[in-house]
């Protein structure tokens, strides 16, 4: 593609002497060492680094152009454009690069503290049951039709997140449901992206390891609703106490949902049990094999996405009716003594809330065994206040490991033990070893107890110093089953 027309839509002012807007691009780049000759090299600011520092490497291995903040004296001669915000460039970039797929396609996104997961891969599920050939982008894994495709971020990079969607519209995908972080709004990963509707589930506290003050992360969160077109819808959980903070300023379509007000869509739950429960949704019962009130949010926005995309609601309900839960979301395994364990990916003092909350209004009076760690290098706030809400709904808890990153395991339990009141020391128990934290668990939980395993959900791995260590929560337990002790 030539340089110009790859630079549309991008605000840019001086440029070196060197540079040729005839110049044919073969690719854009904005790590320095993964660049190839013919690229343009997109100089960004991050936490870690900046790639202004790295435009003599770029422009020695070849790079045709580079886009960057400001022009250094030394590279005056050079092939540079200087542009206000590079992040923002680099979306709209990629987005021309790839032939902006996002408008070949009714792309969804998704942001909020919880429930992003869910609720976009249940949005797959739910179109592709209807008969349409769908995209997903998600923490999970992520699918062009039916083609699996590793996910290695929440929201991928943008020349990442283009030429996957410029596949999905290659192979014909009618929609794309994606999940959209706090972090990848905060660096501008979606510009350039075409939203046919956004939708905001909830938020909470998390990542102001990242974000610093709460009052940022919900800047961030916000920005994608400020930044959808008219054509777009933007619809919000006004059970939240910010979901109508999302809409002030969005020129979007708006619509709410509520389990609790009156919305233009709303869900109560009519039955309940560790199976499934009844739901009406819009004055329609459905079965659902789902439990808890944080999915009866999370069926709710599906439902009603789906109906603004223009579903019919007797045929969503059909679907939602047969949709199962996600990998690591409320996952059950049955074992011996009749104990129950489940594994699921709550790692935010309100998702472990909502999963106890879940478990206790289900559990009849059974005991419930809670095991959990936290995250290392990441929001340290959290800590203590995760173990109030394990000590407040558990019976007994076990704190463990949960990628401890470049932190000692031993000093983020310490933080985490302080969450818990001197009464509520003597029915936790503090185990590094995460394996033999949950065995520990399963050994010591009561004839048909309930043991939640949180944090991890559906990774495999322990991130220790920098290295991913295989390690999957569900082959713990079932091992431990199979020992039959």
């Amino acid at each position: 593609m030539k340089l110009d027309k790859l630079l549309q839509g991008i605000t840019t002012g001086e440029k070196g002497k060197a540079v040729r807007m005839d110049s044919e691009i073969g690719g854009i780049c904005f790590d320095s060492r993964s660049i190839k000759s013919g690229d343009l090299f997109i100089a960004v600011r991050g936490s870690a680094s900046d790639g202004h520092q790295y435009i003599g490497m770029a422009l020695e291995k070849g790079a045709v152009a580079v886009l960057c903040e400001e022009i250094a004296a030394e590279f005056k001669n050079s092939p540079l454009i200087v542009t206000p915000d590079s992040h923002l460039a680099l979306g709209v970039a990629a987005s021309n690069f790839y032939g902006s797929p996002s408008e070949a396609m009714k792309v969804v996104g998704i942001t909020g503290t919880n429930g992003k997961t869910t609720t976009v891969t249940l949005m797959h599920r739910l179109f592709t049951g209807l008969g349409y050939k769908c995209g997903l982008l998600s923490t999970i894994v992520n699918y062009i039709g039916d083609k699996e495709v590793e996910a290695t971020h929440t929201t991928p990079d943008p020349v990442q997140m283009n030429s996957l969607m410029a596949r999905m519209a290659a192979e014909g995908c009618e929609f794309c449901f994606m999940e959209v972080s706090s972090h990848s709004l905060d660096q501008k990963r979606t510009a350039g992206i075409h939203f046919t509707g956004g939708i905001f589930s909830n938020i909470t506290h998390d990542h102001l390891d990242y974000h610093k003050t709460f009052a940022e992360y919900i800047k961030a969160k916000k920005s994608f609703f400020d930044n959808l077109g008219e054509d777009a819808f933007a619809l919000t959980n006004i059970d939240d106490r910010n979901g109508m903070v999302m809409l002030q300023n969005t020129p979007a379509r708006k619509y709410r949902y509520s389990c609790i007000s009156p919305a233009d869509f709303n869900c109560r739950i009519i039955e309940k049990g560790l199976d499934g429960m009844l739901v009406k949704i819009d004055n329609q019962e459905v079965w659902t094999k789902f439990i808890g009130v944080h999915n009866a949010y999370n069926l709710l926005a599906v439902y009603s996405a789906a109906i603004l995309l223009g579903a019919g609601s007797e045929e969503v309900l059909v679907q939602i009716s047969a949709l199962t839960s996600v990998a690591g979301r409320l996952e059950y395994i049955k074992g011996f003594r009749e104990l129950t364990a489940v594994v699921d990916y709550a790692h935010t003092p309100d998702a472990l809330e909502n999963v106890l909350k879940t478990l206790k209004d289900s559990a009849d009076g059974k005991e419930i065994v809670t095991v959990f760690g936290c995250g290392g290098n990441r929001d340290k706030t959290k800590r203590p206040e995760m173990a109030k809400v394990a000590a407040k709904y558990s019976d007994k808890v076990v704190v463990t490991s949960d990628n401890p990153r470049f932190e000692e395991p031993e000093a983020i339990i310490e933080e985490i033990k302080a969450g818990f009141e001197v009464t509520e020391r003597a029915k936790a128990l503090f185990i590094t070893d995460r394996k033999e934290a949950i065995r520990t668990a399963l050994i010591m939980a009561n004839p048909g107890s309930i043991v939640l395993v949180a944090g991890k959900g559906h990774e495999n791995y322990q991130d220790v110093k920098g290295v991913k260590h295989h390690f999957d929560d569900k082959e713990v337990i079932t091992g431990v089953f199979d020992q039959n002790i």
